[in-house]
């Protein structure tokens, strides 16, 4: 039998994996009587909260011997779940963002999920929101559960909007939906701080720039991939168009030119910002430091009707195992259908269910801010296709570097768009390593 690319991987992948169980504190074997292995990436608030979550999955089941690994956020969790399921050593179920999910599934590493074994388990896509349902389906086939979307959104300081009459009579934020009232507002915010308008993370950051490019680059209607991530296919002028307006914001001082994630985060904690611009994740931090804010769906400021926001959601998948049988597949179907249950804790920390039924809920439509941006998730714009792109990806890494520069004012928005599409012209050309 000839040598192919993927027993050659799955041969070096095999030490690799057993490596990656005994570091991680996994029990060699698997007791089919009563034991789940479950890897995912939460860390800060939402890895709090995940183990309250687990934590009441294993007082309801004592049955089962709950085994929760959580690895480093990004390409070096992601390898290291190819690299498992590959060497026949995953766990039962594992977090995947959605985006890197469709790479998982054309390796063949990710099970299918029968609409039988769904259906029994209360897991059929009427109960989910259609968006991450349908994003997530790989020839109408289902491989990947989504628990949440989790959009760009706009957080705001409501005691600083109030002195700069950007609030209505309810006290909710006026809309900001076209360029001229964005920039009004980061204006008038700024005569109240001092400082800035608004503040977004830039300097090595390896996501934010390419999250605000995109939502606006999507209300264009400009797309960026094609064909499984083999062609680029950057729309020059749109995306010029929404490089210039950011360059802009940083260039009249609206916002800073050069800040990090976490100092990005206390500019606006400090009061030194009307505006911070996020994944909804960080509610938790404002939360705790107990300041006067609120949020809401990043300004739909190029779509005229139709809204777009960049956006991504968690997933709950099944790896490939040699021994997989249908008492596992249940096991861990089960042990999923109880976290969605639990969709109020996860909720908490920012992120949009894509459970309906606690979506759809009173409790849900009463937890402010959170169900203020809920609508967002019908205007997610998933990151394209494509084995090197996705949350944490090589491709948002190449992005908000040419992103970046044009907000720092490094670069021009014309040669920030060439790097763009020199850089993923290079990672399109190049094989998917699974």
């Amino acid at each position: 039998m000839a040598l192919t690319r993927r027993a050659l991987l799955g041969g070096t992948a095999a030490a690799a994996a057993l490596g990656l169980a005994g570091c991680s504190g996994l029990t060699p074997g698997r007791d089919p009587g009563g034991t789940l292995s479950f890897w995912n990436l939460f860390g800060g608030g939402d890895g709090l909260r995940l183990t309250q979550m687990l934590d009441a999955y294993r007082a309801a089941n004592r049955g089962v011997s709950l085994e929760a690994v959580t690895l480093a956020w990004g390409n070096p969790y992601y390898t290291k779940l190819s690299l498992a399921t590959l060497g026949d050593k995953p766990p039962d179920v594992a977090v995947s963002h959605l985006t890197r999910a469709k790479t998982l599934i054309s390796a063949g590493l990710l099970e299918e999920l029968k609409p039988e074994d769904l259906a029994r388990h209360g897991l059929d896509a009427s109960n989910f929101t259609a968006r991450p349902w349908e994003a997530g389906l790989v020839d109408g086939k289902a491989y990947a559960i989504p628990i949440d979307t989790h959009p760009f959104v706009m957080f705001y300081n409501t005691d600083i909007c109030q002195k700069a009459g950007l609030l209505d009579s309810a006290g909710a934020l006026l809309p900001l939906d076209t360029p001229e009232k964005f920039t009004e507002a980061m204006k008038k915010a700024k005569d109240v701080t001092k400082a800035y308008g608004g503040v977004v993370a830039i300097d090595n950051d390896v996501a934010s720039p390419w999250r605000i490019y995109q939502s606006l680059y999507s209300q264009l209607g400009g797309e960026t991939l094609a064909d499984e991530g083999t062609k680029v296919v950057i729309d020059e002028a749109r995306a010029t168009q929404a490089l210039a307006f950011l360059q802009g914001l940083t260039r009249d001082g609206l916002m800073p030119g050069s800040i990090d994630y976490q100092g990005a985060i206390a500019t606006f904690a400090n009061g030194q910002s009307g505006f911070y611009f996020q994944g909804e994740w960080e509610i938790s931090t404002f939360q705790t430091a107990k300041l006067p804010f609120s949020m809401t769906s990043f300004p739909n400021i190029f779509g005229g009707g139709k809204y777009a926001v960049q956006a991504d959601s968690h997933t709950l998948v099944i790896p490939k195992q040699p021994d997989q049988d249908q008492a596992n597949i249940d096991r861990s179907l089960a042990f999923i259908r109880f976290l969605l249950d639990q969709s109020k804790t996860w909720a908490e920390g920012g992120h949009v269910p894509a459970w309906k039924p606690f979506l759809d809920s009173p409790e849900y439509k009463a937890m402010t801010p959170q169900s203020n941006y809920a609508a967002a998730a019908d205007g997610a714009v998933y990151d394209p296709d494509g084995w090197y792109s996705g949350s944490g990806s090589n491709f948002e890494i190449v992005t908000s570097a040419a992103i970046g520069s044009v907000l720092a004012g490094r670069a021009a928005p014309a040669a920030a768009v060439a790097q763009m599409r020199s850089d993923l012209t290079s990672l399109a050309k190049t094989a998917s390593p699974v």
